[in-house]
């Protein structure tokens, strides 16, 4: 295998095929769902709302289905995610990313943002949760104690970014949190990547997922 071939089976199997917009229709999601399908990503990342299509346009097929809780803010009760969760896990979910309690890690109460993390790793049933550190709000050492966080509350990944928050993935932030768990837990960079030389960048520098919105896009044509 060549290293160009070799670099697209790396990009197809940690892409995220993402359409988060508030303004996505059924038929956006669907069409999503082809795309990753066809391309042979990873999976699709789409809103709760948009679970039961995606589920069902996908039918058995290998592309995994990952749906966000207290997206994009995180500002919301643990009770409020632990049942969005729940709802999304039974309309066909395969891993669930959580946006952490933001203002607590801010404030450090570390216990609480561990805690907010343990009801919804709890409601997942056994599938994957991933962490969104939003690293654009937080300096380094934030960063770091929310990578903490996350894997003491059982978390399978943790995340760069919402896409929402001002900031995105960077090869830096990449590197500090695989840094804190890589081999331990993957990490997710997301946010801003809308290229193949910058998803290669962020794989290269500890990514195990890439969610982009530019999926296809990222690879070479067959």
């Amino acid at each position: 295998m060549s290293a160009t071939a070799e670099q697209d089976a790396r990009l197809r199997a940690a892409i995220e095929h993402t359409l988060l917009a508030a303004e996505a229709t059924e038929r956006d999601i669907e069409r999503l769902c082809d795309e990753a399908t066809n391309h042979g990503l990873f999976g699709v990342c789409v809103n709760p709302v948009h679970v039961p299509v995606a589920r069902a346009r996908l039918g058995h097929a290998t592309v995994q289905l990952v749906s966000v809780v207290g997206f994009p803010l995180g500002a919301t009760a643990s009770e409020v995610k632990a049942h969005e969760a729940t709802l999304v896990v039974a309309a066909g979910a395969d891993e669930l990313d959580m946006v952490l309690a933001l203002g607590a890690a801010r404030a450090g109460d570390w216990s609480r943002v561990q805690a907010d993390i343990e009801v919804v790793v709890a409601s997942a049933q056994g599938r994957p949760v991933k962490v969104i550190v939003e690293t654009a709000k937080l300096e380094d050492d934030e960063k770091r104690l929310a990578c903490h966080a996350a894997r003491r509350a059982g978390a399978a990944f943790v995340k760069t970014s919402t896409g929402f928050g001002g900031g995105g993935a960077t090869e830096h932030d990449v590197a500090l949190m695989h840094g804190e768990v890589g081999g331990v837990l993957g990490v997710k960079a997301s946010g801003g990547i809308r290229t193949r030389a910058q998803a290669l960048q962020l794989l290269n520098a500890g990514a195990t997922r890439v969610g982009t919105s530019a999926g296809p896009a990222l690879l070479l044509p067959s």
